[in-house]
């Protein structure tokens, strides 16, 4: 994300249009990168590392792992088991993960999931969505009853409707 922005100039971009897309395990990454963006690594070696991590907007396409119950999950995958820290009364189901905190500061999203994708459930689009949403975050979310793990993303881009919220003022201009 800085690599892009610092070189904006030379790309030819405009370095405050700048967002993130993935599906799947990619649109986790999408949340994370959207939440942990004042999160550096390591210390800063060069100018590069100054610019601003926080994606300008984010496209999440039936994500995973965004919720309580995803986590409970990933936590017990693995050689190295680890704990998860939340609530006791908390929604396992529509809870959001906690490793990522949206904040009023998340950037504006889009979230498209088919409601019968039989491997990242349709709550884990509902669970950030809520969160966004109480985080005063700009949102929208498509939902496709039918579309399975992958045919609601490849058509709805295809379609005339896809994205569209990007062009009604998040982004660019018609």
């Amino acid at each position: 994300m800085g690599l892009a922005r610092f070189h904006a100039a030379e790309w030819h971009i405009d370095p405050h249009k700048i967002g993130v897309l993935g599906f799947s395990a990619g649109g986790h990454l999408v949340a994370a990168m959207s939440t942990h963006f004042e999160k550096r690594l390591y210390p800063a070696v060069d100018a590069v590392d100054k610019e601003s991590c926080r994606p300008d907007f984010a496209v999440a396409i039936y994500p995973g792992h965004l919720s309580i119950a995803a986590a409970e999950w990933d936590a017990k995958q693995g050689t190295k088991k680890f704990v998860l820290h939340y609530p006791a009364t908390a929604d396992k189901d529509l809870g959001l993960n906690p490793d990522l905190h949206v904040t009023s500061q998340t950037p504006p999203t889009f979230l498209l999931q088919a409601e019968d994708d039989h491997v990242d459930s349709v709550n884990e689009s509902l669970t950030y969505y809520i969160a966004l949403k109480n985080a005063g975050v700009p949102v929208e979310m498509h939902l496709y009853a039918q579309g399975g793990r992958s045919g609601c993303g490849a058509r709805s881009f295809r379609s005339p409707n896809g994205l569209r919220w990007w062009r009604r003022g998040w982004g660019r201009s018609e």
